[in-house]
């Protein structure tokens, strides 16, 4: 069945109207999602034993990477639901589930108060946010597919694919805005709950405005005709034909995709504010107007994609991002490393204060705070806390040592187009997917075959992105300083770099796959 072009402007508002309701409860469940990502520097404070920061900053990575891991058995749940009842009605529930997790992480008491029960609380909440999100984008996607004139799918899919970034970019603004109207100590001890609390009232005005929805005409019509799917699972995995195309996806294109998607937004951002030690109102502003730059382009690529084909052009976003990421990042960490830059040695300044350590009976933690200024403007921040009591056992083995570095307007802006550029990439592969995704699979089995290969490839294969980035880093600085230690030569020039092998392999493996394999037209036509 082909679908026509709608032909008067009642028709295309109408189209609008679908987009309009479809992407506002996208770009809330993406928004609830990322907060928690945004925010995972101070969670790691919150919710995680004191003593080793860096071990805390790779729990909160592994508790927001579940979230991203249960997404597939999110997509089989919702993705069946969708194809047997409808897609209005599942992605109704799967706004209300995400919206509920998001509201109740904000009321977790820390971990000072009630142990590890605040961590487990946490991964229960994020694995029901994965479960959620598992069946919120296939339904988004299908239901604006499934309204779209053939032949313009690339174009109307794409504004459900802005969703995810514009989600991120409310995210860090909703989280900027908070950070600037109190302290930083009140951000710290209370403020970060404000950006998951407000959720819910985004989350209400979402539910009333799909309330109205109607389902889509393509499966409403296959419904009417007794077409629809009886067993969804069977006929998307069981049958080897469907199955091929389902592999294909991933390995092909979701695989790739999702990597590139979140080494240019959460790795960037997590790179700015963790291993460049930029202030962290310095780094949500510049990585919210890199995403606000870069959110056109991908529907500019979707509607590229209805030109020319959706493979050349997700393809070519994944080559790209291969061969440039080690050197935008080594551009990325130069621009605010301060060993390039000259000091005023006389606006140097160190303070030294010992206070008594409000948990520890006996106690005393020294804190040092030393400043430094640079001929361009920069500033560098050094704050030394030792706890000392009077076990000298129970002492950490190396003191809690935090660096924020304030940068000029000129390494703000480049910083800004090395962050838009990687956000460029993510619109060249993600652009067009929604549409190559729907184009694959038939429409009483579309929800549950296209779900799973793209939240396999975004949940497991993007999801673990930051954790296994940063691991690989932190592993690679261990041993240097291990070697070091030991008076060796050390085995990594740049160990900041080590974590981007990651997307480069994956996307790589990717790359091949799409090139190969995968053809550069629709597999099916409605």
């Amino acid at each position: 069945m082909l679908i026509e072009a709608p032909k008067t402007t009642s028709g295309t508002r109408s189209l609008i109207s679908v987009i309009g309701a479809s992407s506002v409860g996208t770009l809330i469940e993406w928004y609830d999602f990322y907060i928690f990502g945004s925010l995972a520097t101070v969670l790691a404070t919150k919710f995680f034993p004191e003593g080793n920061p860096t071990a805390a900053f790779l729990s909160t990575l592994a508790t927001f990477a579940a979230g991203f891991i249960v997404r597939p058995f999110g997509a089989l749940f919702f993705g069946r639901l969708g194809d047997l009842i409808g897609r209005k009605y599942t992605f109704m529930v799967t706004l209300m589930l995400m919206g509920g997790a998001t509201f109740f992480i904000g009321l977790i008491p820390s971990y000072e108060t009630i142990g590890y029960l605040a961590p487990t609380l946490v991964l229960v909440l994020r694995l029901l946010q994965g479960l959620a999100l598992g069946g919120e984008y296939g339904g988004a996607a299908t239901y604006v597919a499934e309204y779209s004139p053939v032949g313009q799918r690339g174009y109307w899919t794409s504004w459900i694919q802005t969703t995810a970034t514009i989600g991120l970019f409310v995210s860090l603004l909703v989280i900027l805005l908070t950070r600037k109207s109190i302290s930083k100590e009140d951000f710290d001890d209370w403020g970060w709950r404000v950006p998951f609390l407000v959720s819910i009232l985004m989350v209400f005005i979402s539910y009333i405005i799909r309330k109205n929805m109607h389902e889509s005409p393509l499966f409403a019509k296959a419904k009417a005709e007794g077409k629809t799917s009886t067993n969804p699972l069977k006929e998307s995995f069981g049958n080897k034909y469907n199955f091929k195309f389902v592999l294909l996806a991933l390995f092909g294109a979701t695989m790739g995709q999702g990597v590139v998607w979140y080494t240019g937004q959460f790795y960037a951002m997590n790179f700015v504010k963790t291993v460049c030690s930029v202030d962290a109102i310095q780094s949500d502003e510049l990585m919210t107007i890199a995403l606000l730059m870069g959110t056109p382009f991908f529907v500019v690529f979707g509607w590229l994609s209805d030109k020319i084909g959706r493979k050349g052009i997700m393809l070519f976003g994944m080559l790209i991002a291969i061969l440039s990421y080690r050197t935008i990042y080594e551009s990325m960490y130069q621009t605010t490393n301060v060993k390039n830059k000259q000091e005023i040695t006389t606006r140097f300044s160190a303070d030294s204060t010992v206070t008594p350590d409000p948990k520890v009976a006996g106690g005393t933690i020294m804190t040092k705070t030393i400043q430094r200024t640079y001929t361009d403007g920069t500033r560098l921040t050094e704050v030394t806390k030792l706890k000392r009591s009077a076990n000298p056992a129970t002492e950490p083995a190396r003191p809690d040592i935090k660096r924020t570095v304030t940068i000029n307007d000129s390494d703000r802006w480049r910083l800004i187009w090395l962050v838009f550029i990687q956000v460029i990439f993510v619109t060249l592969v993600y652009g067009p997917i929604a549409a190559f995704l729907v184009e694959m699979f038939p429409v009483k089995i579309r929800y549950t075959s296209m779900s799973l290969p793209y939240h396999i490839g975004n949940g497991v294969f993007g999801g673990l992105l930051p954790a296994v980035a940063t691991y690989l880093a932190t592993g690679a600085n261990e041993a240097n300083l291990a070697a070091d230690k030991a008076g060796k030569a050390l085995p990594y020039a740049a160990p900041y770099l080590e974590g981007l092998w990651y997307p480069i392999i994956v996307a790589g493996v990717s790359f091949l796959i799409g090139l190969f394999y995968i053809k550069n037209r629709a597999q099916v036509v409605d």
